[in-house]
């Protein structure tokens, strides 16, 4: 995985409550078996109408929003289903962070251990983004180190972490990349087990 720490960039504003797992990649393309080369299924049957031609009014078909790495959505984002395919659409996709008043556990978790770093923020907070972002362009930075938001207005927004994730991201391990940070740890266990049988 790839460390995350600070992220700014253009927010793709998606002001939709209850996004579901099936909604950000529908089952019929779940057949792969590598986590790579679900972006472009990401959001499928939002972005494209039954020819495959794009819906010139969904977020991530505005030009202005082609290039971002922070999606900001609203309550319930990732409720459904356990795929972990829905982080990984996410991520191919090229978004490093989603900004929720709140997310389904078992998506929140599945963001944390593949690498997209996702952000509770209050409601009002990701309404102003929301508002924000759907007017024009609009930028912000986030600092997983300091666990802030700030705004190209300048304001800031803090939010919370659990320490585990947190360094986790920071260092870009997924949890066996997280086992070998122990492999001196293991191997003198292993040692000393050898003995004592």
């Amino acid at each position: 995985m790839e460390p995350i720490n600070k992220v700014k960039s253009v927010i793709a504003p998606l002001n939709r409550t209850n996004v579901d797992t099936d909604q950000i990649i529908s089952k019929e393309f779940l057949k792969r078996i590598e986590r790579t080369g679900f972006g472009r299924y990401l959001f499928y049957h939002w972005r494209f109408d039954a020819e495959g031609k794009e819906k010139k009014d969904f977020v991530l078909n505005d030009e202005r929003y082609k290039e971002a790495s922070i999606l900001v959505a609203h309550e319930n984002f990732g409720c459904g289903s356990s795929r972990e395919h829905a982080p990984w659409s996410i991520l191919d996709y090229g978004f490093k962070v989603v900004i929720a008043p709140s997310f389904a556990d078992i998506f929140y978790n599945n963001c944390m251990k593949n690498g997209l770093l996702p952000i509770r923020l209050a409601v009002s907070e990701v309404e102003q983004l929301l508002e924000k972002g759907q007017e024009a362009a609009y930028s912000v930075e986030v600092n997983l180190e300091e666990q802030t938001v700030i705004t190209e207005d300048g304001d800031t927004y803090a939010f919370s972490i659990d320490p585990y994730y947190k360094k986790m991201l920071l260092n870009g391990w997924d949890e066996i990349e997280l086992t070998f940070q122990y492999e001196d740890k293991i191997r003198a266990y292993e040692e000393k087990l050898a003995h004592i049988v």
